[in-house]
């Protein structure tokens, strides 16, 4: 997805001041070259014998590590929340460009890690950070312009990783993506950081939760409308939003739309004349805003689930490949039950 316009609610702390950034690659330096391979929070003891050095094809980039990531550098909040989920907070030496607050069970643990930006983080303020990984929500977090582009970062001694269900080159951007696909990648990042029991453990508990959830079966279209005035930015076919709802038992009136995520016109939303809209929420940009809209737009505001408030509604961090998109498929089943 596109950038979020405005800064989120924060769920972590704000870092100080940033030092300037020959300091930051000085410091960075001495951090790598006397990385400590021994014991983790996690029990890992030895290198070789937890799987390194391992090298991943990671979006067509080839990223080798030698032995588990030990200070990380999160972008977006489902980098920052599936690290959580797996019992690393204390790896995390900042977080940048979260989505809201860390769902209630990860507060505890999210307290006290410092936000070092809103938004993309610079260059500057990552190697501040003095990190020897950086784990990003998409592929254009890593640029020049935002938190370094991956050649260069590599050059300085830190690795960078993208969540595989980002990647976006042929041969690697799902299509579409798939639950099987997400815990996929929670396992690699289990292999990468030498957990790879809490991953397992991870991916065993949000199979059990998703094999218990009854999709609906009363064949319902749906829209998922994201955000946009106008033109609605909705899920398209292949994306999350079209893995959560089909797993919901939803049909996406877009379905065809070979993409994650597309813009549509008014009149092509009126005429797919869906049973149900799905609403993102988000700080931002809320669902009562997006309602709002709908009531006020005399084409929209004629359609069936206009006029009977048939909305469900779904929090932003959900709407990415991460360990909330269980939770939304069991959200939305419930909503659908409600209406």
């Amino acid at each position: 997805m596109p950038a979020s316009p405005r800064p989120a609610r924060r769920a972590v702390r704000r870092s100080g001041a940033i030092v300037a950034a020959a300091a930051s690659v000085a410091l960075l330096a001495g951090c790598a070259a006397t990385a400590d391979a021994g014991t983790d929070s996690q029990g890992t003891t030895d290198a070789a014998a937890s799987g390194y050095p391992l090298t991943i094809d990671n979006c067509g980039t080839e990223v080798t590590f030698e032995q588990a990531p030990e200070r990380v550098v999160t972008i977006k909040s489902s980098t920052l929340e599936l690290l959580l989920a797996l019992g690393l907070e204390d790896r995390i030496v900042g977080a940048a460009f979260t989505d809201g607050p860390v769902p209630e069970e990860y507060v505890d643990a999210a307290e006290g890690i410092e936000t070092l930006s809103d938004r993309v983080p610079s260059q500057e303020a990552t190697l501040a950070a003095e990190p020897d990984l950086v784990f990003a929500g998409w592929e254009s977090n890593l640029t020049a312009e935002g938190a370094g582009d991956r050649a260069t970062l590599e050059q300085l001694g830190v690795r960078t990783y993208v969540a595989p269900a980002a990647c976006r080159g042929e041969g690697y951007r799902p299509d579409p993506l798939t639950f099987d696909g997400v815990f996929a990648g929670f396992e690699q990042a289990g292999e990468i950081f030498g957990v790879t029991d809490a991953a397992a453990d991870l991916v065993a508990e949000q199979r059990a939760a998703l094999d218990a959830i009854e999709p609906s079966d009363a064949g319902l279209t749906a829209l998922w409308y994201s955000s946009g005035d106008d033109q609605p930015f909705v899920g398209a076919g292949t994306g999350a939003p079209q893995m959560i709802m089909e797993a919901a038992g939803l049909e996406n009136v877009v379905a065809d739309v070979r993409d994650s995520w597309t813009s549509l016109s008014w009149e092509a939303v009126v005429d797919a004349d869906p049973d149900v809209i799905v609403l993102v929420d988000a700080a931002w940009n809320t669902a009562e805003s997006k309602i709002a809209k709908l009531e006020g737009n005399p084409a929209t505001a004629a359609m069936p689930a206009v006029q009977q408030g048939r909305y469900v509604i779904v929090d932003f961090p959900a709407t990415e490949a991460g360990v909330r998109n269980v939770d939304a498929v069991a959200a939305i089943v419930e909503q659908l039950g409600a209406l």
